[in-house]
Order: structure tokens, then C-alpha cells, then sequence
């Protein structure tokens, strides 16, 4: 009991020297320990809110980065139709230009068959008319022969020829 009775009711001795001891404590504490911790709890937090304001910076840097990204794959999306536009427009005007070219070609080369059909039937028009000449005088020439063969028969053509031309 006695000593349940000094744990419960201390001495003065031990009130004086827990006191002294704590306000030695205190006293180094305060002297040596608390500055350098409230300095470095000051450092701390001066860090933790630098390192809070970076983050809200990097933050609103990555949202305007992000704005920017959108903005650029906006733009890029309508170059991008812009130049298929171009593309498309570019496509069509070779198409019509080539149809173009083609429809003159096949007009040259019909012109120059229509030309050269003609040309070859104005030959065998030539060619069929001097053959049909050159019959026509072979077969004169043939009845000729014939008919003037005999001389009375020449002189009955004399005499009709005469008679033709002088009537009275």
C-alpha cells in the first residue's frame, strides 16, 4: 500500500526534481530544438505550397496544352478536308481534262480517216475512170478496125459523114 500510495501522492522531491528536469528540457528545447524544427517544419511547408502551386501551374499548363492540342487537331482536321477537297477538285479537272483531250484525239483521227477514205476514193475514182478511158479507146479502137476494114464500107461512112454535114 505504501507504495501504491507513493506512486499516487509523489514526494515533493520528486515534484522538484520532474520540474526541474522538464523545464532543463524545456529550456534546451526551446534553445536548440525549436528553432531548427519550426524552421524546418516552415521550410516544409513554404516547400509543400511551392510544390502545390507547381502542380496547379503544371496543371493549368496541361489544360492549355490540351486546349492547344484540341485547337491544333481542329485546324488539322479541316486542312486535312481543305486538301482532299483540293485533291477531289484537282482529280475531277484531270478526268475532264483528259476526257477533253481524248474527244479531240478521236476527232483528229476521224478527220484524218474521213480525209484519207476520200483520198483513197478520189483514187479508184481516177483509177476506174482512166481504165474505163483506156477500155472505152480499146474497144472504139476495135469497132473502128472492124468497120474500116472493108472499103466500101468506108466510103458509105465518107459519104454519110458528107451528107451530114451538107444537107442541101
Amino acid at each position: 500500500m505504501i507504495i501504491l500510495n507513493a506512486l499516487i501522492t509523489p514526494s515533493v522531491g520528486l515534484i522538484f526534481w520532474t520540474t526541474l528536469v522538464f523545464l532543463l528540457l524545456l529550456f534546451l528545447l526551446a534553445k536548440y530544438a525549436w528553432k531548427p524544427i519550426l524552421n524546418a517544419i516552415e521550410n516544409r511547408e513554404r516547400n509543400i505550397e511551392a510544390s502545390i502551386q507547381k502542380a496547379e501551374e503544371a496543371k493549368k499548363s496541361l489544360e492549355q496544352l490540351k486546349s492547344e492540342g484540341e485547337k491544333i487537331l481542329a485546324e488539322a482536321r479541316v486542312e486535312s478536308e481543305k486538301i482532299l477537297k483540293e485533291a477531289r477538285e484537282i482529280r475531277d479537272k484531270i478526268i475532264n481534262d483528259s476526257k477533253k483531250q481524248a474527244q479531240v484525239e478521236a476527232d483528229k483521227i476521224l478527220a484524218n480517216a474521213r480525209a484519207q477514205i476520200q483520198s483513197e476514193k478520189n483514187a479508184v475514182l481516177n483509177d476506174l475512170k482512166s481504165q474505163v478511158a483506156a477500155l472505152s479507146l480499146e474497144i472504139a479502137e476495135k469497132i473502128l478496125k472492124s468497120e474500116l476494114s472493108d472499103k466500101e464500107k468506108q466510103r458509105n461512112i465518107v459519104k454519110n459523114l458528107c451528107e451530114q454535114l451538107n444537107p442541101n
